[in-house]
């Protein structure tokens, strides 16, 4: 009678399970047929044409930052109902060379829970999503969040675990509890959570897992001092010889030039041991881009590199793409070196490939201008002595941005007009040139071997017009660059 009373169990799970995953599948067949319906509507004045977002509908953070089977998989917070942030689901690209990118379905779909930020693993021919499942509540704290997981072994369709949360809370109990970064090591997975102490100073835990369904509390790793509310999207890699704890935290007051975004995005360097669990910062926090727009990065191995990418906007600033029926973005992925204290970032050497037209390769006198299509990537080099200064703006019309060298306090500034200033000092360590991506509605700027970068996005109307307002002849190769990303 036991055994009978066990298989009809065990039959009636199976067709809960089942009936579950068939209506997920349906969710996400209604997720398509909806992107199908409303693409060919987006205006496309601002879409980018090698910056991944999605086809409609609203993005932020990157998530899921792998390789799986020949490709590298990207997934993004993504709410496709709306140019605004919405319920979160995963969305999903890949790309076998980082440059090129290809949509793919719909990775996950929120049920009870929304699908808040994470990260990815590879198990063999399996790979493992793991993510914040945020509930929301009637009732003070509002809402909570525990940690799922997901299973897939194609990297295309994904199941999510029966047994969910692997992790329901936070050891003090906060509902502040998010953005698991999941890595093997031995034989053990471990992952580092962003959360907030009892008196709300952000905080990054860490534990280990043998199977990544049942998990141990190790440690506190980093903790604020007070200048910081919450740790978000917390990342934990090995790069030149140390240990990098890159984070997003939110609250930071600005301090002069430095932390003028409403949330930033830095590291901290130190040394760390599997034994101890002990993470020693050795260099304080930095901020790792210095410009408008840019949060939430996450890194993964390529090529035997380190790469990142981040989200290409910035909380509660306008998005003037909302309106056209899309808004957010990813940047160029970036190639990070340890450099002494600080770490640089530069552009894959695959982006030469998309060069596809020569514009100039010479020397840009004072008031001349050169001008392009939506895109650009523009090499400048210049007497440091001197100022330098270029104006870009749109052939119709629109946002206009200046960015300018100061010698006389050493900045390099990107400066979007009304105040609008981003800028920082500069001292290059190698090449003293500027490298500047420019895309339908963005600016990349990589100084020097990548010491010094600024990611901001600017909504020109038309092709871009660039033009020496500066006092000296500077040397300049341009280019058009063409699409890698899908209309």
């Amino acid at each position: 009678m036991v055994a009978v009373k066990i298989f009809v169990l065990l039959a009636f799970l199976t067709l809960v399970y089942c009936k579950v995953a068939r209506r997920t599948e349906q969710d996400i067949q209604n997720v398509e047929a909806y992107i199908d319906s409303k693409k060919g509507d987006i205006n496309q004045r601002y879409r980018l044409h090698y910056h991944v977002a999605a086809p409609v509908g609203w993005i932020n953070d990157p998530n899921g930052f792998t390789y799986y089977k020949s490709e590298f998989h990207l997934f993004y917070q993504y709410y496709p109902y709306d140019s605004v942030w919405g319920p979160m689901h995963w969305g999903h690209v890949a790309s076998r060379d980082l440059v090129h990118w290809k949509y793919l379905p719909t990775a996950l779909v929120p049920e009870k829970e929304q699908c808040f930020s994470g990260s990815a693993v590879v198990d063999g021919d399996t790979m493992i999503l793991m993510y914040t499942g945020h509930i929301n509540l009637d009732a003070e704290p509002w809402a909570n969040e525990t940690q799922y997981i997901a299973y897939s072994d194609d990297g295309i369709t994904f199941h999510k675990y029966e047994g969910n949360p692997v992790i329901s809370s936070a050891p003090n109990g906060v509902p502040d509890f998010r953005d698991p970064k999941a890595w093997k090591h031995g034989d053990h997975y471990y992952v580092v959570i962003g959360s907030k102490t009892d008196d709300n100073r952000g905080h990054v835990l860490l534990y280990r897992s043998t199977d990544m369904k049942n998990w141990e509390y190790l440690n506190i790793i980093a903790e604020s001092k007070g200048d910081s509310y919450m740790y978000e999207c917390p990342d934990f890699f090995e790069l030149d010889g140390k240990f990098v704890l890159l984070m997003s935290p939110q609250g930071m007051e600005s301090q002069g030039d430095r932390f003028k975004n409403l949330h930033q995005t830095g590291y901290i360097i130190g040394s760390f041991s599997y034994d101890t669990f002990e993470f020693i910062p050795e260099v304080d926090f930095q901020e790792i881009d210095y410009g408008h727009d840019f949060y939430a990065a996450q890194t993964t191995e390529a090529f035997g590199k380190r790469v990142l990418v981040g989200w290409f906007n910035m909380w509660e600033q306008p998005h003037p793409e909302a309106e056209d029926g899309w808004a957010g973005a990813m940047t160029l992925v970036r190639e990070l070196k340890l450099v002494g204290d600080r770490i640089t970032m530069q552009p894959l050497d695959a982006m030469t490939g998309l060069r596809d037209e020569v514009k100039m390769i010479g020397v840009l006198q004072p008031q001349q201008e050169l001008r392009f299509g939506k895109t650009a990537e523009l090499i400048v080099a210049g007497d440091l002595s001197q100022k330098i200064e270029l104006q870009l703006e749109g052939s119709d019309g629109g946002e206009k941005a200046w960015i300018r060298w100061e010698p006389e306090v050493g900045k390099v500034v990107v400066d979007r007009g009304s105040d609008d200033i981003r800028q920082v000092q500069w001292s290059p360590i190698g090449m003293d040139t500027w490298r500047i991506f420019l895309d339908a509605s963005s600016i990349e700027l990589f100084c020097g071997e990548g010491e010094v970068v600024f990611s901001s996005r600017l909504f020109p109307e038309g092709g871009w017009v660039v033009t020496n307002t500066g006092p000296q002849f500077i040397n300049v190769q341009a280019y058009s660059l063409g699409r890698s990303v899908p209309w």
